[in-house]
């Protein structure tokens, strides 16, 4: 079995109650970005609106970590697998990246680790396993875990259910996660947040979302507008059957430059939803 190619879908804004009273705090905390490697992430859609807004907001956390002086730790497997090391993932996954493109180990465009960041070799879906995790977080004196990146349900998972039987609190960035499938990314969370961590989101884990707020309701009022509709607007729909046209994206791009974001006509309609839109203009202001 090979990874199969992956359907965009919306990325999760309501996410399950946590067991725990566990809060994040800077100064117990690591982040962890896992497994964004081109060659995983080649099942996606690369331009559709699960990876933009997965990518802005991973950007987002690893931006807030660098702010509060988190440490930013990655995972990526490597090219060259043994046949010792990769043993049975080879039964369920085949050789995977073992046959690719060597390229296509590196990490995502837009989130190449930083100069001060670490990059653990990943052998297994946990981090923990055969990588130093453990020991490095002890002589930094951690014990929390933030994690976010690829696959929900597969390696993220179990990342955090390690910590947890590791003693060390691990959340699960809820809209800072992807999956192979919606189910799947939701299955991920509930399990989170009823057995082994918590969830959170990445506005409340950056102390953005009050700041973000009004640019947000801005956006949401102007769409509405533009579309000359009061109806309830469905944040995932294409809002070409909402009956927005070409000069009305134009003039809505012109509109948020002389906000400060510049983003061109075919970046908008490329993504032509108000979460898309959302997602496009949070990550043209982290590069900003």
């Amino acid at each position: 079995m090979t990874i199969p190619t992956i359907s965009d879908y919306p990325m999760p804004k309501d996410f399950p109650a946590n067991k725990t009273g566990w809060k994040p705090d800077a100064a117990r905390a690591v982040f962890l970005i896992h497994d964004m490697q081109d060659y995983f992430l080649r099942y996606y859609n690369a331009d559709g609106e699960l990876m933009t807004r997965l990518i802005a907001n991973l950007q987002r956390v690893r931006n807030w970590a660098y702010a509060n002086n988190v440490p930013v730790i990655y995972t990526a497997q490597p090219h060259d697998q043994p046949p010792e090391d990769r043993a049975l993932l080879n039964d369920m996954w085949g050789p995977g990246l073992t046959v690719a493109d060597p390229a296509l180990q590196q990490v995502v465009k837009g989130l190449e680790p930083g100069e001060n960041d670490v990059v653990l070799t990943k052998w297994r879906y946990s981090a923990f396993q055969r990588s130093g995790l453990k020991a490095r977080m002890a002589s930094l004196g951690r014990d929390q875990l933030i994690v976010g990146g690829i696959y929900a349900h597969i390696g993220c998972l179990m990342t955090v259910a390690d910590a947890f039987m590791n003693d060390i609190q691990a959340f699960m960035i809820g809209d800072a996660v992807a999956d192979f499938s919606e189910a799947e990314h939701k299955m991920a969370l509930k399990y989170v947040a009823t057995r082994c961590g918590a969830v959170t989101d990445t506005a409340s884990l950056t102390g953005a979302a009050q700041k973000s707020e009004p640019m947000r309701d801005w956006l949401q009022s102007r769409v509405l507008e533009l579309i000359e509709d009061d109806a309830d607007l469905d944040p995932e729909e294409n809002l070409i059957f909402y009956g927005l046209d070409s000069i009305q994206v134009m003039k809505l791009a012109s509109e948020l430059k002389e906000r400060g974001i510049v983003v061109g006509f075919d970046e908008l309609a490329r993504v032509p939803t108000l979460n898309g839109w959302w997602a496009l203009i949070e990550s043209k202001r982290l590069a900003a």
